[in-house]
């Protein structure tokens, strides 16, 4: 008969082991904590780092957004603004630098002339509004040359108002505006700086401090054309061209409007 297997007795924890037992679960919480610890503090520091990315890089879409308006704004608005308000656009009104209108719009636009220095009117050749269709400018002037047509249905009246939109270093004071219309061209320049109603003896008076001229055309029948050529320089004979307006600039918008009051017949 097979005795009873004697059982394992468990000898005791001796105080030695158990504190190296006490010992190794402390450090084995403490290696836990510490890379949980660590693993916290870098992903916050990610976080951190995302959201400076990410508000550099909306700053620089802002700053690249800017910067595209103000080139279209610089490469829409030169010297010389010609536009169609939204009405007239509705009613047909067009224009274009092309007289046979293979291109047109509702806006067009001269470009500027650079370094420029003063000149007087006979200076300026013979064939201005008969040259060159479109841009056109010279030494130390600017000459632009356009088509105004009613391609609408209707006949119509329409008003043209040549308006000044800035100004730098009071260079509008010795500024000369030559308007053909049709072949008649037209002299304007600013009233003289003494007597602001009193013209220049060269030219007809702004109509206001601001708005160089205002034209009309009645009776605009469809496929009706005018031709328009503006010119504008610095006026070396005005009193008020002194070195003081030296690296000004004058910008000028011409826009074209009909009546609301006008009485419309259909094309024949």
């Amino acid at each position: 008969m097979f005795g009873k297997k004697k059982a394992k007795i468990e000898q005791p924890i001796t105080p030695e082991e158990l504190s190296r037992l006490n010992d190794k679960k402390m450090a084995d919480a403490e290696i836990e904590h510490f890379h949980v610890k660590n693993d916290s503090i870098d992903i916050v520091k990610y976080k951190k780092r995302r959201k400076i990315l990410s508000l550099i890089l909306a700053i620089c879409l802002i700053i690249l957004l800017i910067l595209f308006i103000v080139s279209m704004l610089l490469t829409q608005w030169g010297d010389l603004i010609i536009s169609v308000d939204s009405p007239a656009v509705k009613k047909g009104i067009v224009l274009s630098e092309d007289p046979e209108f293979k291109t047109q719009g509702a806006s067009l636009s001269a470009k500027q002339v650079d370094d420029v220095t003063n000149i007087t009117y006979s200076w300026l050749p013979n064939d201005l509004d008969t040259s060159k269709n479109g841009e056109h400018n010279g030494d130390n002037y600017v000459a632009y040359t356009f088509y105004c047509k009613n391609n609408g249905q209707v006949t119509l009246d329409y008003d043209a108002m040549l308006e000044i939109t800035g100004v730098a270093k009071s260079a509008d004071e010795a500024t000369r505006i030559m308007v053909y219309k049709n072949g008649e061209p037209s002299i304007y320049g600013k009233g003289k700086y003494d007597d602001r109603n009193t013209a220049e003896t060269d030219c007809t008076k702004f109509e206001t401090d601001t708005q160089v001229m205002s034209t009309s055309t009645e009776n605009f029948k469809v496929n009706d054309v005018d031709k328009y050529t503006i010119v504008i320089w610095v006026e070396g004979n005005d009193p008020e061209c002194i070195d003081d307006i030296r690296n000004g600039h004058v910008r000028m918008r011409m826009l074209f409007s009909v009546r609301d009051d006008e009485t419309t017949a259909p094309a024949e």
